[in-house]
């Protein structure tokens, strides 16, 4: 039924989109790694010998007939798995499943190849140049993988080396030598074979080969020792938390649809997971120690990737443009008929929220979800990248980051140790408006975690030894983030667009100068003024009855004080944007470059935005977006693209992003001024969009707040943005009250494509001969220089 959809045309159109995917990822800091290592594993001829994606020339290589045979000789009936998950009972779903699919014929037998695992005969390294901020060291293997007992082993040998936060590569080389600022081990299980690697990013100043050296020394000591039983039992505690929690979601990677389907897939058995969480369970010392010597003590490759112009690599050279002949359409023969109507979808069942306070105060706003025994808890301050401290921006980011690294009667491997054998998640975090420390955990362990909760949140050490680290590592992360086209351009738009306000503190991981003269009582001085009870709220879902995380709540954070005076955020009547403007970040070897751009408007987040972000979605906020259709889908020089309202309390500029092929960046800001502009002109929402955006709305809202998490996102934006505690369990019925006149007007109101700002991440030898078109004035900076820009 799908071959007829198959045209010259739309394999020229999605090539394109395929090949803006992989520039995409190979644009990223170290973004060659994955070819480098998988050649460096496998023999060119082997199935696993090549990255997913390919390389361009393969992609260049595809015909129309290459595309159809592989269509036809693997995706027959015979070679798919059908999940249906959800709202729907057996006899219903075969019934559906047996008319839409039992007529389609059996294709031909696939096959799955050999795929033995190979050894290499002796170690080898290699090392390449790629414009990073500091030196990786790696160390990888092709191991067994999931269908075989020695790959749960080790995935436990991988968390215990380094996927813990007590792993002993972190606690060695992070923490004690302080060698590294990030180490990482993990176990990438496939289906025939896995994966297993060691990467770590080196101290600035630090000899690699003398991380090296220390990583084989502390692989000798495991190979020959192995690990403990609580390392093993708190890798698989933390492992069957997680994915306990990811199960509460139907669909996306980790929910039960994803789960039945690999399992049933990879191992011929949709309970699988089941199977894997009990060999989880049964691994003990001495298995994960015997999987660890078989396996880990053959040669490795290693690579080592040092700052300098990037490599040329054969991946990515595109071959010379040939013109293919259109191939004549072929009528397809037969359909299944009319789609089937839309059936009538249940309107969304959002929790009740209910309010209460602890002793001290503190409000308490709580939802009950039973999907799974899991608490979630977000203890959240009116502070935000707003309250980060003025010349001295990376305070907030540094603070939140000592928050776990010590109190006073636990230094930072015992907290973490502490959390992991509860299968805790404690984490911390900022947005524009609001600072925040989260809690995840399985309800039969909530006592015992709020009480590492509660101590990490009220009693931070900040050792004056773990600052040094942190912030150390904080300095590398800055630098890392001056090398990623990301980093890059979210450091500089917001200074344009919030000109004058709090907001365009939003700098990243701060400015590396001033994080490198704070001190330990400049994180009191911030924890003290912003993260204290009088501006907290804490937001609680979890199974449990309200009266149960009530009672744990108060006791441990019932009797908590406020000291000193409190801080406060000051937001100026009016901000004076950034006139029009050109930013081209200078990023040399980029293969693609990264479109960012800011409209400044007159909006506020606590205002109705409903009608211009549900405007939005037929301009940037869907795939189907006006944008998105046209770089990506006529034109094929993006991955994607997309526009928001981004609703911060006291502003909501629209943002736009777009990463494109770097030989048609010009061309794209064109064309997206052009997109914007007849939206907002000649060419407004339709009816035919406006119907969609609608439809789309409403029947997308019981997928959007299937899980916890999602309504505890919810619950803390509506508190934000002064809405209403039922704000969505009533938002269909606001849906259903808006029309289409009242959302272009809405739009067009709201948006004046003259005031945007542009801010692009590429080449600039290649980019900007391609913006004398435009008509901006165009600003050039380099790289390197825009953590010091004003």
């Amino acid at each position: 039924y799908l071959t007829g959809a198959i045209t010259q045309g739309v394999l020229d159109e999605q090539r394109g989109v395929v090949q803006n995917e992989k520039r995409q990822g190979d644009n990223q800091p170290y973004g060659l790694t994955q070819y480098k290592i998988t050649e460096g594993l496998f023999p060119a001829d082997h199935p696993y010998g090549h990255t997913t994606i390919g390389s361009m020339a393969d992609l260049d290589a595809a015909s129309l007939q290459t595309v159809k045979d592989w269509f036809k000789d693997h995706y027959g009936p015979n070679n798919a798995v059908l999940v249906l998950a959800g709202d729907v009972d057996t006899a219903t779903a075969k019934r559906l499943a047996e008319k839409y699919f039992g007529g389609i014929p059996k294709g031909p037998e696939s096959i799955v190849p050999p795929a033995p695992i190979p050894t290499l005969p002796a170690p080898v390294s290699e090392t390449i140049k790629d414009r990073v901020a500091a030196v990786m060291v790696s160390r990888n293997w092709v191991v067994p993988g999931l269908n075989d007992k020695d790959g749960t082993a080790l995935d436990v040998a991988a968390g215990v080396l380094g996927g813990l936060a007590s792993s002993r590569f972190d606690t060695a080389l992070v923490k004690k030598e302080k060698l590294v600022v990030s180490i990482s081990a993990y176990n990438r299980s496939f289906s025939q074979l896995g994966m297993f690697g060691i990467r770590a990013i080196v101290r600035q100043g630090v000899d690699p080969a003398l991380v090296s050296k220390r990583i084989d020394e502390i692989m000798a000591d495991f190979i020959k020792n192995g690990p403990t039983a609580d390392e093993v039992s708190r890798v698989a505690t933390t492992t069957a938390a997680s994915t306990m929690e990811g199960l509460e979601s139907v669909g996306g990677f980790g929910g039960k649809a994803v789960t039945l389907a690999e399992g049933a897939l990879y191992s011929n058995d949709p309970g699988f997971y089941k199977k894997q969480l009990l060999q989880l369970a049964a691994e003990t010392p001495a298995s994960v120690k015997a999987a660890a010597a078989k396996w880990l003590s053959r040669p490795a490759y290693s690579l080592t990737v040092v700052p300098g112009p990037r490599d040329a690599y054969a991946n990515a050279v595109v071959p010379p443009k040939v013109d293919v002949p259109p191939a004549a359409d072929v009528p397809f023969k037969g359909t299944r008929g009319p789609l089937p109507g839309v059936g009538t979808v249940a309107g969304l069942s959002f929790p009740a929220v209910q309010r209460t306070h602890l002793a001290n105060g503190i409000e308490l706003v709580y939802a009950q979800r039973t999907a799974v025994p899991v608490t979630q808890a977000v203890l959240s301050f009116d502070a935000g990248v707003a309250a980060d401290v003025s010349g001295k921006l990376g305070t907030q980011q540094l603070t939140l980051a000592m928050m776990d690294e010590g109190t006073p009667t636990r230094d930072s491997v015992a907290l973490a140790e502490a959390k992991e054998r509860l299968g805790a998640d404690i984490g911390s975090g900022a947005s524009s408006d609001r600072t925040f420390l989260s809690l995840q955990v399985p309800s039969a362990n909530l006592a015992p975690a709020v009480d590492l909760f509660a101590d990490i949140a009220q009693h931070p050490a900040f050792a004056d030894a773990e600052v040094a680290r942190v912030k150390n590592q904080q300095l590398a992360q800055i630098a890392q983030e001056l090398t990623s086209p990301q980093g890059l351009a979210a450091r500089v738009l917001p200074k344009l667009i919030y000109a004058g306000s709090p907001y365009a503190k939003t700098q990243g991981s701060g400015d590396p100068v001033a994080v490198a003269a704070l001190t330990r009582a400049d994180l009191i001085a911030f924890q003290q003024a912003w993260l204290r009870p009088d501006k907290a709220k804490i937001f609680v879902v979890s199974d449990r009855p309200l009266a149960e995380v009530k009672a744990v709540l108060d006791a441990r954070f019932g009797t908590w004080r406020s000291s000193g005076a409190a801080g406060v955020k000051v937001f100026p009547a009016t901000v004076t944007p950034s006139a029009p403007k050109i930013v081209l970040i200078d990023r040399p070897d980029s293969p693609q470059s990264l479109i960012f751009a800011g409209v400044p408007t007159d909006l506020k987040g606590t205002q109705d935005l409903l009608p211009v972000a549900t405007a939005n979605d037929a301009l940037g906020g869907s795939f189907l977006g006006r944008i998105n259709m046209d770089l990506r889908e006529s034109k094929h020089w993006s991955y994607g693209v997309n526009g928001r309202f981004q609703q911060d309390e006291n502003a909501a500029p629209y943002v736009l992003s777009a990463p494109v092929q770097a030989d048609q960046t010009g061309p794209s800001i064109a064309a997206l001024r052009s997109d914007i502009g007849g939206f907002l002109g000649k060419e407004p929402m339709t009816q035919a969009e406006f119907d969609r955006a609608i439809n789309g709305a409403i029947r997308s809202l019981s997928g959007n707040f299937e899980t916890s998490d999602a309504v505890l996102r919810a619950m803390q934006q509506n508190d934000l943005l002064k809405r209403p505690d039922n704000y969505y369990a009533t938002i269909t019925q606001r849906y259903q009250g808006l029309n289409l006149p009242q959302l272009n007007t809405a739009i067009q109101q709201a948006l004046d494509p003259k005031k945007t700002i542009w801010v692009v991440v590429g080449d600039a030898k290649t980019v900007r001969p391609q913006l004398d078109s435009i008509g901006l004035p165009v600003e050039v900076i380099p790289a390197a220089s825009v953590a010091g820009a004003k």
